[in-house]
């Protein structure tokens, strides 16, 4: 395969997406690096050197291409003709290949490529290799599927199921030498009659078009040819043909020149998301006791506030200002960032808790008789008989502003959980500046939709806990 480096310049944006990407997570990992106190779990551990794994593949500019499919399709002869030598065992019976195996393959020491070979998917101990291959898949950033003859209906279902894991895929039809009359069209209409019309079927048909299917004889079979001699006499040979491997090494350099670096990129933040998240959350659950503290703690600052203030407006500025030091507040414990779209969405939290203590004012002034502000009024100006009537409204506005607080707070939490991948830098942010700039024409484009999340829970103020 020749060098997609080489043959043709990437442009400048896919530069910036792997700087912006390894950005990202280079601030990841000095964020929750430096949280970590005491011992950490395996499981944190875990998510921490996936941070660390991802930012060394980014730097190193190195692409990972993993090889499915069922058994005796060729799936190792094939990574043997990319390779151009045999270095993958292959062999006539079912499940040579018994564990994921990976080779380094670079093309004049500037791209480096690892080449994953997988189990058949149709092999004994499914479960257990189901397992080895959600990993491959979760590293790969191309998805090679190998077929050999008419597609089967395990092999469509298992191509909609790597579908689920939202990476470019080509369907390579390999020993085509003993199918010279098929065509790739023939074959992506077949795929098409497969489909039952659900939403994974959708899903599969538009990531792969009839431009991924690629037919190619990694290990094409003996011909018998006669050799004839100058004295006339004949005898017959079998004689092994090159492999036809040129079309697949051709998609891959058009892919990996034409998209390459974004693929990697995005890659890249969709595992530093998964592990950012879960990070994230260990921190929000390490700190539980005392944020739960802090929170009520500013609850009743706000309760003791609304309350004690003689005038309704004060009241509401009041507790606004309180609302927006807790917030502060929760961030600088968490060390979490929060999005100028998540503090909007709090603001307006705010402002409806301001409300809420206006209509406390109305409601407290019905029941009583007078507002808060008019009846100190009056009992400072006539007599003390208006004064419980300020207490009892101080104290229904001090509740109600109190729990308003305390709702804050509680979506406060919820928010800077969301604005670990949605601040500045956030992997999620960073994703959607690479959609943003890719052209329709490839194959990122058709993941736009699913490759970005709802950015915060819905209506988090409504339900705190």
């Amino acid at each position: 395969m020749s060098n997609p480096e080489k043959t043709a310049t990437a442009p400048a944006p896919a530069s910036v997406d792997i700087d912006r990407a390894k950005a990202s997570l280079q601030q990841s990992l000095s964020r929750y690096a430096a949280a970590q106190v005491g011992e950490v779990s395996p499981r944190l551990q875990s998510d921490l050197d996936t941070l660390a794994n991802t930012l060394a593949k980014l730097e190193q500019t190195n692409y990972s291409i993993a090889v499915f499919g069922m058994v005796s399709r060729g799936k190792s002869a094939v990574l043997n003709a990319l390779l151009g030598k045999k270095v993958l065992e292959t062999g006539p019976l079912n499940g040579v290949t018994r564990f994921p195996r990976s080779v380094r393959w670079s093309s004049d020491g500037i791209i480096q490529i690892d080449l994953i070979d997988t189990p058949g998917l149709d092999e004994i101990d499914g479960e257990a290799r189901a397992e080895m291959s959600a990993e491959v898949v979760r590293q790969a950033d191309l998805i090679l599927f190998v077929i050999a003859g008419d597609i089967t209906q395990l092999e469509y279902q298992s191509l909609c199921e790597l579908r689920q894991a939202q990476k470019p895929l080509l369907l390579v039809f390999n020993k085509s030498d003993l199918f010279p009359e098929i065509e790739r069209q023939v074959i992506y209409q077949q795929l098409q009659n497969l489909s039952g019309g659900s939403t994974s079927d959708e899903l599969l048909q538009r990531l792969l078009s009839a431009d991924e299917v690629v037919m190619i004889a990694a290990d094409p079979t003996p011909l018998q040819v006669r050799i004839e001699y100058a004295d006339g006499t004949q005898k017959t040979e079998w004689e092994k043909p090159e492999p036809q491997i040129e079309p697949l090494q051709a998609k891959i350099q058009e892919l990996l020149t034409r998209e390459g670096r974004s693929l990697l990129a995005i890659n890249a933040l969709v595992q530093a998301r998964s592990a950012e998240s879960n990070l994230a959350k260990s921190t929000l659950a390490r700190m539980k006791s005392e944020a739960n503290t802090l929170v009520w703690k500013f609850a009743r600052y706000k309760a003791i506030a609304v309350a004690a203030n003689p005038i309704a407006v004060f009241d509401v500025l009041g507790g606004v200002l309180v609302d927006l030091w807790l917030i502060r507040s929760l961030a600088k414990l968490y060390n979490l960032p929060m999005t100028n779209y998540e503090l909007t969405k709090l603001l307006n939290g705010i402002i409806f808790s301001g409300a809420s203590l206006l209509l406390g004012e109305l409601a407290t002034g019905i029941v009583f008789g007078v507002g808060k502000t008019a009846a100190l009024l009056i009992g400072s100006t006539v007599n003390v008989t208006a004064i419980p009537g300020y207490l009892g409204a101080g104290a229904v506005q001090g509740a109600i502003s109190g729990y308003g607080a305390y709702m804050v707070g509680k979506a406060a939490q919820i928010y800077l959980e969301a604005g670990c991948t949605w601040g500045q830098l956030g992997a999620n942010t960073v994703i959607k500046e690479i959609l943003d700039r890719v052209d329709d024409a490839t194959i990122i484009s058709r993941l736009r939709d699913e490759l970005l999340p709802k950015s915060t829970p819905e209506n988090p103020l409504t339900s705190p806990e």
